[in-house]
């Protein structure tokens, strides 16, 4: 039997991390997230690593060879063998058909793309509201979890500061960026009839059970 493959998308503050973690321990697949592969081949010193590390030294972005390559290395091993949910990785439509080549390869294909969809005012609302207190690093949230005095740390007392990349104008830009980057291949995987909407904005478990219902569906 092939294994099943799903490719979950949404932008930064959407909970993505979050659901990916809820659907592979339901749907027992390995969770294959592309920061973790990345870290994983720098820190063991693969040859994929010590390539990537000199495009990252010249301060040039990683070829899609290499990206591919580790990916495609990463669905060869046993915890594959049902199949994986991939996060964070394809980003691109060429991306997106050089792993399609990879999984036909072994006769699979991706099954599905949820996309978990989040207005962007709510993403900056949840990802600004991040608050961090410079003697221990607690963090704290304006709208979830607000210190009990303004600027104050609730367990050591030391001022609470926001770190620039949680700055509104910062979260807006990331936005930005990650809608403008993954439009297109939001319109290839639509094209393609695997990709369905959930919307973000609902409670944590409304989300998973709404994903959980469509991908056993």
């Amino acid at each position: 039997m092939s294994g099943r493959f799903i490719v979950l998308l949404g932008p930064p503050g959407a909970g993505k991390g979050t659901q990916a973690a809820v659907i592979s321990k339901a749907l027992k697949l390995a969770h294959i997230s592309s920061g973790d592969i990345f870290r994983e081949n720098l820190k063991n010193e693969t040859e994929l690593g010590k390539l990537a590390q000199q495009f990252m030294n010249r301060g040039e972005l990683v070829p899609d060879d290499v990206t591919i390559s580790m990916i495609g290395e990463r669905l060869t091993r046993s915890d594959c063998e049902n199949g994986a949910l991939l996060d964070g990785f394809p980003r691109t439509p060429a991306q997106a058909e050089a792993l399609a080549e990879k999984l036909a390869e072994r006769g699979e294909h991706v099954d599905c793309v949820p996309y978990i969809a989040v207005p962007a005012d709510e993403l900056i609302a949840r990802l600004s509201g991040r608050w961090t207190c410079k003697e221990n690093g607690h963090v704290f949230h304006a709208l979830y979890n607000p210190p009990k005095q303004a600027g104050v740390c609730d367990l050591d007392g030391s001022a609470l500061y926001q770190r620039d990349d949680d700055k509104p104008e910062t979260v807006a830009n990331r936005i930005r960026v990650y809608m403008d980057q993954t439009s297109p291949l939001i319109e290839y995987y639509t094209k393609a009839h695997l990709l369905f909407e959930v919307d973000g904005t609902k409670a944590i478990d409304e989300v998973s059970e709404i994903l959980l219902k469509q991908l056993k569906a």
